[in-house]
């Protein structure tokens, strides 16, 4: 961090403290906000999504009457990730395709009532990462702070996650909540650029933190948002191949140094 004397986007000559980097055509970047993504960016959910998925395999399984767990299993992934490909995130909507793939009806009760359990337990075992808090806290007196999440196909009746969770939420101005109010779900460029309408930003003055490669990481580059891909080291997950050299964290307290981590 240094402080010095800055032309912003007017014209008007003003005192910043600010992090400069370079793109590509060696122009100065001056970070004025961070952007992030919430389910394992700043919270962990993955034991959450684990357990709601083999509870909801189980009772699917049973209630379709197949034989072959191995033939369910393998369309039911299938069919999940085609869906997540097309940023369809309902669960519903994925169930009621697995169940016509297998020829058989299905009763929107009880996939309703399977949705709210599978979100119920997603919720219970979501709990922020150790060191989100205390890196929100530092970096809100240094950058403004903004928030862009999908719903991930939750019902409309049902809260995101993020609002369980008041001693964060309350860092962020604007929140995008993507897939809901006639906003599409990232990686579509409507929630960013809404997002840096609403900061008063220019996409230059702007870093994204998130931890799915396609989501987050294209979905901010293609609106030449710079992207932080977040890889934490407390999530057991398969990370796809880095594809373009984007800067990787580890932690979010590396963020306290963005100078290091755009090195």
């Amino acid at each position: 961090m240094e402080k010095e004397y800055n032309v912003n986007h007017k014209g008007h000559e003003v005192f910043h403290e600010v992090h400069k980097g370079r793109f590509d055509n060696g122009q100065y970047m001056i970070t004025r906000a961070i952007i992030f993504d919430f389910t394992q960016t700043l919270a962990d959910s993955a034991t959450g999504f684990r357990l709601a998925e083999k509870m909801v395999e189980q009772k699917l399984f049973s209630d379709l009457g197949l034989t072959s767990w191995q033939d369910f299993i393998n369309n039911y992934r299938l069919i999940r990730g085609k869906n997540k490909e097309n940023s369809n995130f309902s669960r519903r909507l994925i169930w009621q395709e697995l169940y016509t793939s297998f020829q058989r009806n299905y009763d929107d009760k009880l996939l309703g009532q399977l949705e709210l359990e599978y979100w119920d337990t997603v919720k219970t075992h979501t709990r922020p990462f150790p060191e989100t808090e205390d890196v929100l806290m530092k970096l809100a007196t240094k950058y403004k702070l903004a928030l862009i999440t999908n719903t991930q196909g939750r019902p409309v009746s049902e809260s995101h996650t993020f609002t369980l969770f008041p001693e964060l939420e309350k860092f962020f101005d604007p929140i995008i909540i993507a897939g809901e109010s006639g906003i599409p779900p990232k990686p579509d460029p409507v929630p960013f650029l809404l997002c840096l309408e609403k900061l008063g930003l220019d996409k230059e003055q702007v870093i994204y933190v998130g931890d799915d490669w396609k989501i987050d990481i294209f979905g901010a580059m293609n609106v030449g948002i710079k992207p932080v891909w977040l890889k934490h080291h407390l999530v057991q997950r398969n990370w796809p191949e880095m594809t373009i050299p984007v800067p990787v964290i580890i932690d979010l307290n590396q963020l306290l140094d963005l100078d290091i981590v755009f090195r």
